[in-house]
């Protein structure tokens, strides 16, 4: 997957945030499902698992209020890369095993690649010692 297709796919999903960003107990239950497949497919996932952790981190941070020093954007991009994670249907079907988590993976590294300023300040703020 080359990175037009992945923004495209990032941007479709955004839209699809845009109904989470306000809404503390749809967002938890999205992130449930997220942290529920990450789990099941940790292995899989190998350098995107602490990338998807972040996110977690970052949009639970963003919606209990603790964490705002983030554009509303970043949040709706990262939520959107969520929605895509979760989803049993995208580019590369979940049901093929090895190949349907690749394409998660590349969408949540295309992801924190364009907002690594945002996501390096969240991760700072989350451990200042380290």
């Amino acid at each position: 997957m080359i990175d037009p297709e992945i923004d495209f796919v990032v941007k479709t999903h955004r839209d699809r945030a845009k109904g989470y960003l306000d809404n503390p107990q749809k967002t938890e239950g999205l992130l449930k499902k997220a942290i529920l497949k990450a789990k099941n497919n940790k292995g899989t996932l190998a350098d995107a698992w602490e990338k998807l952790q972040l996110f977690f981190d970052l949009v639970q941070a963003y919606t209990k209020g603790e964490y705002r020093n983030v554009a509303p954007s970043t949040i709706l991009s990262i939520i959107g890369a969520i929605l895509y994670f979760v989803s049993p249907l995208d580019l590369v079907p979940d049901f093929l095993v090895g190949l349907g988590i690749l394409d998660d993976a590349a969408v949540i590294s295309f992801t924190l690649k364009k907002l690594s300023a945002e996501i390096e300040e969240f991760k700072n703020w989350k451990s200042p010692l380290a």
